[in-house]
């Protein structure tokens, strides 16, 4: 009898826990509040917030931008890129990295000078880089040789590389030695130890498929899965199971956790911001959906000011050559194509910084 009523109190404890609020949800109301035209031509891709130098990095083709988040204006750009993709900055070091998926590389420049000062030979297409606190190392997610080059960024040496089994796309640590990395053709999540350097669980997704982007509640170890079949996904960190789903739009690409309001925001190449709450470490609800503008994917989010930023472009209509270069297809999106995009081709002098806010 005894046990029978440990059990129950236990039982309610653990429920109490689970649906124990976590913080109120937010004012609505996100809009666009700044607009700033970009020069340059082409695709782009991610976008990386330095808060406390307040400057942007957006990747834009051949080069990576610099601008300042405060008023739009041009800083410097990072060239001598083929495809710019994604970011990683450390102030310790005074270096930032850059994955160049068309030349197989990282280029390294300085954070103070903006100027380069190296590069690192990577496996094929490096898509998203992050920086692992758990192992002070660089990772690299390689879309075309399906595997992980992981880099020292004292020394710009490469300590292995690892086999991804599948197309690796979004990945995030969680600063304890884990990365989750989205396998997006096998539809699922791989947990890699980023100190042995090995995959130590694999999960699938469903009912979400198609994975890209993600990121994390480090707190009540959560992972935010954006799936471009439309669904996004609530997954528990440490056993695998989806806590939760939603629908979303089309061509997601961005997932980002504020946790200090306990806001995940998702962002699609349909247009569209979508915003949920965690109402509890088990339920989580839609805030609201912000319209933004057709081909603005690829997100930054700002903690000093709440804003979160964006860039697109105008389309035209067009189309891409066929292989045997004599006819012609509708276009899909391809960050690789010089600019031709699923809604069309970019059109030039139409490049912007989009700012949304409350």
């Amino acid at each position: 009898m005894k046990l029978f009523c440990h059990a129950g109190i236990v039982a309610t404890l653990v429920f109490a826990f689970l649906h124990q609020p976590v913080a109120p949800p937010p004012d609505r109301g996100y809009k666009l509040v700044k607009s700033y035209a970009l020069k340059g031509e082409g695709g782009w891709d991610s976008i990386t917030l330095d808060s406390s130098s307040r400057r942007l990095y957006l990747s834009h083709t051949a080069q990576v931008h610099v601008i300042d988040a405060d008023t739009g204006a041009w800083i410097a750009d990072i060239g001598d890129l083929e495809l710019a993709h994604g970011t990683v900055l450390i102030k310790e070091l005074d270096r930032g990295f850059i994955s160049d998926g068309g030349a197989d590389k990282v280029l390294i420049f300085s954070l103070r000078t903006l100027q380069t000062i190296g590069e690192i030979k990577t496996g094929g297409n490096p898509d998203c880089i992050i920086y692992d606190p758990g192992s002070q190392h660089i990772f690299t997610f390689n879309g075309r040789t399906h595997d992980s080059t992981v880099i020292n960024p004292a020394d710009g040496s490469v300590v292995a590389t690892i086999p991804m089994g599948g197309r690796p796309e979004f990945a995030v640590a969680d600063g304890k030695g884990t990365i989750y990395v989205n396998i997006r053709d096998t539809n699922e999540v791989a947990a890699l130890d980023s100190r042995a350097l090995r995959i130590k669980s694999r999960w699938p997704i469903a009912p979400a498929a198609m994975p890209t982007a993600i990121t994390m509640d480090e707190e009540h170890r959560l992972l935010f899965i954006g799936g471009r079949n439309k669904v996004f996904a609530i997954m528990n960190a440490d056993s695998g199971k989806i806590v939760q789903t939603f629908p979303i739009d089309n061509g997601v690409d961005t997932n980002i956790y504020d946790p200090d309001r306990h806001v995940v925001f998702s962002s699609d190449r349909a247009g569209s911001i979508h915003i949920f709450h965690e109402d509890s470490p088990s339920k989580f609800s839609a805030v609201e959906t912000v319209m933004t503008q057709p081909g603005a994917h690829t997100m930054a989010f700002d903690p000093k000011t709440t804003d979160l930023f964006l860039d697109t472009a105008d389309f035209d209509p067009g189309t891409v050559p066929e292989s045997d270069g004599k006819t012609t297809v509708p276009n899909v999106f391809d960050h690789s194509a010089g600019g031709f995009h699923s809604m069309g081709v970019v059109r030039p002098g139409t490049f912007r910084l989009l700012v949304y806010g409350r």
